[in-house]
């Protein structure tokens, strides 16, 4: 792993003539064994590392099929919203966590 110790959201590369919506149920399906729905995209996030730089194209979705299994992962963590900073998150993370934590309310239906 590029960044051992740091917290990440799952995904993956997208592969040639592939959304990036189907990279993220393919890379679901692969590292957690569980099937999503794709309910909207959040804000793509273009972050350059020392060494590197990569783009985040994130989205929110459901857990629809399967039984949680790490394939690629030592853990994962459902969270709260008051606790989504509790995790030493891999820089261009940050950026989704922020979206997450100030749009909460609204990507539940809550207001």
């Amino acid at each position: 792993m590029d960044l051992p110790g740091l917290w990440e959201f799952p995904g993956g590369k997208v592969e040639f003539e592939e959304s990036p919506a189907a990279c993220l149920i393919r890379e679901i399906w692969e590292e957690l064994s569980i099937g999503i729905q794709i309910c909207r995209p959040l804000t793509p996030v273009l972050h350059a590392y020392p060494d590197k730089s990569i783009q985040l194209i994130p989205f929110l979705a459901t857990w629809e099929t399967g039984t949680l299994q790490l394939a690629e992962h030592a853990q994962c963590q459902w969270l709260a919203r008051q606790d989504l900073l509790s995790l030493d998150w891999a820089p261009a993370d940050l950026p989704i966590v922020e979206e997450l934590r100030e749009h909460w309310d609204s990507f539940l239906g809550l207001t």
